[in-house]
C-alpha cells in the first residue's frame, strides 16, 4: 500500500510520517506540494511543521497549494457518506484540512499563548476510521505534542453535531494542554476516511524514540483500512 507525504514549504515532520509508513509495513511516497500529482498513493498523510510560515493563519495558505487541490477533490465533502481518498492531518496538516473545508472548525491560538512540548495522553474514541481501526473504544495512548495554534474551536451547533455523529476521534485526558473545546484532540470527517490530529503519532512509534509506540496503530491501521475497503 502506498501512502503519499506533502512537504510544504516550512514542514518540519515529513520526513518522520514517511519512516512511520515504513515502519508500519506500507510504502513510503514523497509528495511535493507544488505537484498535483499524486502518484497512484492509496491515502495521503499532511504533516506538522509550519506551512508556509504559517503566515496569514496556520494553514491558510497551503489549502491553495497545487497538491491539496488533488487531494480535495478526492477526499470529498467532510459531510459525505461515501468513502473517499483517506487522509492524516497531523497538527498543522489538521490545521490544513480544517483550513481547507476538509474538517469543521478551526485551529486557534493555545489559551494560554504559549508553545508547549509534551508526552500527551489522549483517549480514542473514533474507532471505525481509516486511521484508527486498529484501536479499541476507549483505549489510552500517549504520543508527544507539540504546538502554539493547537486550541480546536466550533461553534456549538458544529461541536454538538460531531459529538451526536461519533466524529470525535480523540480527547485529552488528565490536562487540556491548549484549551481546546470539549478536550478534543482529534475529529474525522462523516465516513471517517479523514482525520485531523493535534498531538503526533509519528513520533511514538518505535521503542527508544519517544514515548512508546502508542502512536503506530494510526499507520497501521490505515493499511488494514485501505486493504479491506
Amino acid at each position: 500500500m502506498r501512502i503519499g507525504v506533502v512537504t510544504f514549504p516550512g514542514s518540519l515532520d515529513d520526513r518522520d510520517a514517511l519512516r512511520a509508513v515504513r515502519i508500519a509495513g506500507g510504502i513510503p511516497v514523497p509528495l511535493w506540494h507544488g505537484d498535483a500529482e499524486l502518484h497512484n498513493v492509496d491515502a495521503v498523510v499532511l504533516p506538522g511543521g509550519f506551512s508556509y510560515g504559517d503566515y496569514l493563519r496556520c494553514g491558510a495558505i497551503a489549502r491553495f497549494a497545487p497538491v491539496m487541490s488533488e487531494i480535495s477533490r478526492l477526499a470529498g465533502p467532510p459531510d459525505a457518506t461515501a468513502p473517499g481518498l483517506p487522509v492524516l492531518g497531523i497538527c498543522n496538516g489538521f490545521q490544513v484540512l480544517c483550513e481547507s473545508h476538509l474538517l469543521p472548525g478551526a485551529l486557534v491560538r493555545n489559551d494560554h499563548r504559549h508553545f508547549i512540548c509534551r508526552d500527551q495522553k489522549l483517549r480514542i474514541e473514533r474507532t471505525n476510521t481509516t486511521w484508527t481501526n486498529g484501536y479499541a473504544a476507549g483505549d489510552e495512548i500517549v504520543i508527544p505534542l507539540k504546538n502554539q495554534e493547537g486550541g480546536y474551536v466550533a461553534d456549538t451547533a458544529t461541536l454538538d453535531r460531531l459529538e451526536g455523529e461519533g466524529q470525535v476521534v480523540a480527547r485529552y485526558l488528565d490536562v487540556n494542554p491548549n484549551g481546546s473545546y470539549r478536550d478534543i484532540a482529534g475529529v474525522s470527517n462523516a465516513s471517517g476516511t479523514v482525520v485531523g490530529l493535534m498531538p503526533h503519532p509519528e513520533h511514538a512509534v518505535e521503542l527508544g524514540y519517544g514515548p512508546g509506540t502508542d502512536g503506530l496503530c494510526f499507520f497501521t491501521s490505515a493499511l488494514q483500512g485501505v486493504l479491506s475497503a
